[in-house]
């Protein structure tokens, strides 16, 4: 492994992690697809910045690009607020305005300006390298790598000196508020941090790729965690376990890099979707398999407590009048009986003294609806789940 590959598996984990972290907190305030607006609204402040200072490494550029993310945020939420139109039509409004801009004034005041896929969409991490930085005469490695890690220390020193009033305006606005906490600084603060992460990966990565590393690693955590905290560090290792693995991805495929990240943050998303413990598709196919089958099982001990004839309680019989298949009849039996819910004598079932107290239990929170903690009961009762 040569010094360029190391150097760009280290921008592209750098990347991962300074936009892991406003990503976190864009996906808990439902507002995921604002920095796909802000990645392409960045551009007239980009071609602005260039025609003021004649200088792509002017930190100008930096700072009228993230001024005009937080102007398509103000725009978004305005056109918003009118009730006219929802959040994402208003997105779908004002990104595309806001990129057709730049475009048109590169194509007016710029047309010797390369501008074709790869340099705005995509971006190219194997060129990354090649762009240095040199102080008084000394290599000090790429220029991508400071611009970046510059950005993700003030962002991790934002996060620490502000984590308390992220969260409280994040979870609970009106008590941020009522703190002293202003909602809206702080919300305009993370607009800005997203604006200027961003900019800073823009180059290097393109778009697309930002847009999937501020979502994807949050989103994939979201889906493991309620803890904050966690979600953070989850977000963070997704992000670099994608950029380390699809950069080796691409290598053996000889791809592009970013689209090679990009598929590997879709992989793990898909992976941790199907099979998280509890928010993935399977747990919670598992779960509603199980919800029906107890709702099936009071049902039928509920049928047990309210008649007394033995006709009544056959086995037989239960599953002609509840009307159920065999299968599901069986399954429902079994789990009774595993229970000690129910007891068989000569195919006549009767509740046991468990069963008939966990019936009567069930029938007064049926009625009064008093104790939202259902599920407690259910595990206070059952060994067994269906």
């Amino acid at each position: 492994m040569n010094s360029a590959q190391i150097e760009i598996q280290l921008i592209a984990s750098l990347v991962a992690i300074a936009c892991a972290i406003p990503g976190t907190f864009l996906v808990l305030r439902k507002m995921a697809m604002i920095s796909d607006a802000i990645s392409h609204s960045i551009l007239p402040g980009i071609v602005i910045g260039f025609f003021i200072t004649q200088d792509l490494n002017s930190p100008l550029l930096i700072l009228l690009a993230a001024f005009t993310g937080i102007i398509t945020v103000v725009l978004v939420e305005y056109i918003q607020k009118t009730g006219l139109v929802k959040e994402d039509t208003a997105i779908g409004l004002v990104f595309p305005a806001l990129f057709s801009i730049g475009v048109i004034l590169i194509a007016k005041n710029a047309n010797d300006v390369h501008l074709d896929v790869d340099a705005v969409l995509l971006g190219e991490l194997a060129f990354a390298p090649f762009d240095r930085l040199f102080i008084g005469g000394t290599d000090v490695g790429p220029k991508s790598l400071w611009i970046i890690g510059s950005i993700l220390a003030i962002t991790i020193g934002l996060l620490l000196a502000f984590f308390k009033e992220l969260k409280l305006s994040t979870f609970d606005k009106g008590l941020a508020a009522s703190l002293g906490f202003s909602p809206a600084i702080i919300h305009y603060g993370l607009m800005s941090v997203a604006s200027v992460t961003t900019v800073g990966a823009f180059d290097a990565v393109g778009a697309i790729l930002v847009v999937a590393l501020m979502i994807a690693p949050a989103a994939t955590a979201y889906l493991l965690t309620t803890d904050l905290k966690k979600m953070l560090w989850l977000a963070v290792s997704f992000g670099v376990l994608s950029a380390i693995s699809g950069y080796w991805f691409a290598h053996w495929l000889d791809a592009s890099i970013a689209g090679s990240i990009t598929t590997m943050l879709g992989f793990i998303f898909l992976i941790v979707f199907l099979f998280a413990p509890s928010k993935g598709i399977i747990a919670v196919m598992y779960r509603e398999k199980q919800q029906r089958i107890e709702v099936s099982l009071l049902t039928f001990l509920l049928h047990l407590k309210n008649h007394t004839e033995e006709r009544e309680r056959h086995v037989n019989h239960l599953q002609e009048h509840i009307n159920w298949q065999k299968v599901r009849a069986k399954t429902v039996l079994d789990l009774a009986l595993k229970n000690n819910m129910i007891v068989l004598n000569k195919n006549i079932v009767s509740l046991t003294e468990k069963g008939d107290t966990f019936t009567s239990k069930a029938i007064d929170y049926i009625i009064t609806n008093e104790d939202a903690q259902i599920e407690d009961m259910k595990a206070d009762f059952f060994l067994f789940r269906g």
